[in-house]
């Protein structure tokens, strides 16, 4: 009888009573919509020391009846408010070119090796969970996009989508898609996550050690690093100091330069191992300049902004740092 006021109603007031309790605990809700939802439910009785005159047992099946009632105000909210990230990642597994769980240098990889100019993929993030990676090959390097699922629709570039059918639609006409750099992408192959591969494999006729006394702590993986970066970039003279505007391409531990971008043989190819330091510069009075340092020279370069000069030192600088570090493990200084 104590409790008859909110076990006894019906399905919708124990659906108002339940929004309002989980309001309690929710800062999604505002309080004009707490206001509004708890209008017409009466209050629940304290349970504080105050009212200490309830009975142990019937203060337990209070506490009972009020957990109940705020998860089936959480499972109500999150159902209306869309939520269910988890519905759009089952929607997902069923295309045909998301590939989960592939991380940004695998996709590199794959679209590098395997992949042509215009084949992309789809990811997951690094980031937050409603965050999606758009990988695409564009000629010798890859660029990714973000996707955002905001719970009710697809943000791509400057486009909404209401629905994921409508995004998959969007990319079946091919469209066309430009970075910050300035180059432009037609998006003609999805790459799939599923790709025959053939059972035939080689017999083993030599097996011999090559080194004596390693162990399993010898054993290091390494890799290129991967990330690429393409764009025009002015670069000085080795011997007349003029400024002239040259195409730049950096590709695993090569930073190539050529005549322009339609130019299919470059001019200079820089080998980054060799490079010692990656930073900015204003010796040379060109805002947002940068050099490159080598033992038997120095290229000083700059952008047309601040963000995209920014942009190539920090990725430069990450390639060295992977090269350093990969220089260690091999030398042994560096446990893996």
């Amino acid at each position: 009888e104590i409790h008859s006021h909110f076990l006894i109603r019906s399905e919708q007031q124990q659906k108002q009573l339940a929004t309002c309790w989980y309001g309690r605990v929710s800062p999604l809700l505002t309080e004009e919509a707490k206001a509004k939802e708890c209008r017409s439910v009466p209050q629940l009785p304290s349970l504080s020391s105050e009212n200490s005159w309830y009975p142990e047992k019937e203060q337990q099946v209070l506490r009972m009846g009020i957990a109940e009632l705020e998860e089936r105000g959480r499972m109500s909210y999150e159902e209306d408010h869309h939520l269910g990230h988890g519905a759009i990642e089952e929607d997902l597994q069923d295309l045909g070119w998301y590939h989960d769980g592939l991380t940004r240098h695998a996709a590199e990889a794959l679209l590098l090796s395997n992949g042509s100019d215009g084949s992309y993929l789809l990811r997951k993030s690094n980031g937050k969970a409603s965050l999606f990676s758009l990988s695409v090959r564009a000629k010798d390097s890859v660029k990714h996009f973000h996707v955002e699922y905001t719970g009710s629709s697809f943000k791509f570039g400057f486009n909404e989508f209401s629905s994921l059918n409508d995004l998959i639609k969007h990319f079946a006409n091919q469209p066309l898609i430009g970075s910050e750099t300035g180059t432009l992408i037609v998006l003609k192959h999805p790459y799939p996550k599923k790709v025959e591969e053939p059972s035939i494999y080689e017999s083993v006729r030599v097996h011999t050690a090559m080194q004596t006394g390693k162990t399993e702590i010898d054993l290091v993986p390494s890799a290129p690093s991967l990330g690429t970066k393409e764009g025009y970039l002015t670069k000085q003279g080795k011997i007349v100091k003029n400024w002239k505007t040259r195409w730049f391409t950096l590709h695993r531990n090569e930073l190539k330069y050529y005549k322009d971008q339609t130019s299919t043989e470059p001019i200079r190819a820089l080998d980054l191992t060799e490079c010692t330091a990656v930073q900015f510069d204003y010796s040379q009075d060109k805002v947002n300049c940068f050099c490159l340092v080598f033992p038997l020279r120095t290229y000083y370069l700059y952008a047309k902004t601040g963000v995209e000069a920014d942009e190539w030192i920090k990725i430069l600088q990450w390639k060295l740092s992977q090269i350093r570090k990969q220089a260690r493990r091999r030398d042994g200084t560096l446990n893996p």
